[in-house]
């Protein structure tokens, strides 16, 4: 029987805000929330039992990431971008990426196996929207917060050019790739925990292809959160993929549909 649990975490972010009613810290920048490390631990906790059993919520997977993202390695991270010239570009212009920044409409317009049409084409396919990117609050540095939002926004560029489903075998898969690409705590916990709520075949189908696949590509590829993507939606998909040294994995649903069928 599948446990129960709160289906709303707002409970949880209202008495994390109750603290805060008098002698509050001033925020870094718009929608900071301040917190200290016994809040972010408390944070992490709650979202994470509660996504672990409800991986749909967006919102709690976007709290355990940033409650999760030690300093240290999102300033890592940061530095990678520092010692990147076009990482360096995106730190100074702060793109976002929304449907108002990218029109999906005209993306669909461009010529086949670009990176553009890829893009927009996988949006409509597996039916999401880059406005449904939460806005980071949770992480104190303002210029390490833009790098979460960054790699936020950055994610279904990443689902696109791998050719990862939104299943949860897919995301899972990704969730590892991006781990060995930006060592971000999240994306190593969703990885090893979500797993646990698969079947014994979905298991098998990460730990012998998708897993090894994932850690071989985001270690060895270079740092995707230096892509300006907004720049480079003309340039060929499969080119893009060779220049930053990813191979894309077997198509998941694919496999899916041909173990169903010897059923």
């Amino acid at each position: 029987m599948r446990p129960r649990v709160p289906t709303n975490f707002s409970p949880c972010v209202r008495l994390l805000r109750r603290n805060y009613t008098y002698n509050a810290p001033i925020p870094n920048y718009p929608g900071h929330v301040p917190t200290n490390i016994f809040q972010k631990l408390f944070l992490a906790a709650g979202s994470g039992i509660y996504s672990f059993f409800d991986p749909t919520r967006g919102d709690l997977i976007a709290t355990l990431g940033e409650a999760t993202a030690l300093p240290f390695l999102m300033e890592r991270l940061r530095d990678r971008m520092l010692a990147d010239p076009t990482g360096r570009r995106i730190l100074r212009e702060r793109p976002r990426i929304t449907s108002s920044s990218l029109h999906i409409d005209q993306l669909l317009e461009y010529p086949e196996n670009t990176i553009g049409r890829t893009y927009a084409e996988w949006l409509k396919r597996e039916g999401v929207s880059p406005d449904t990117r939460a806005p980071v609050r949770y992480i104190d540095d303002e210029e390490c917060a833009y790098v979460m939002q960054r790699y936020r926004e950055c994610h279904d560029f990443y689902h696109a050019i791998t050719g990862l489903p939104i299943i949860i075998e897919g995301e899972i898969a990704l969730k590892m790739f991006e781990f060995a690409n930006t060592a971000i705590p999240m994306t190593g916990i969703g990885a090893v925990l979500a797993p646990l709520r698969l079947k014994p075949k979905q298991r098998e189908r990460l730990q012998t292809i998708y897993f090894p696949w994932a850690i071989k590509n985001g270690a060895s590829a270079k740092p995707l959160i230096n892509v300006y993507w907004e720049e480079i939606l003309d340039r060929d998909v499969q080119k893009l993929r060779e220049e930053l040294g990813i191979e894309k994995p077997p198509d998941l649903r694919g496999l899916r549909k041909k173990r169903i069928s010897r059923l």
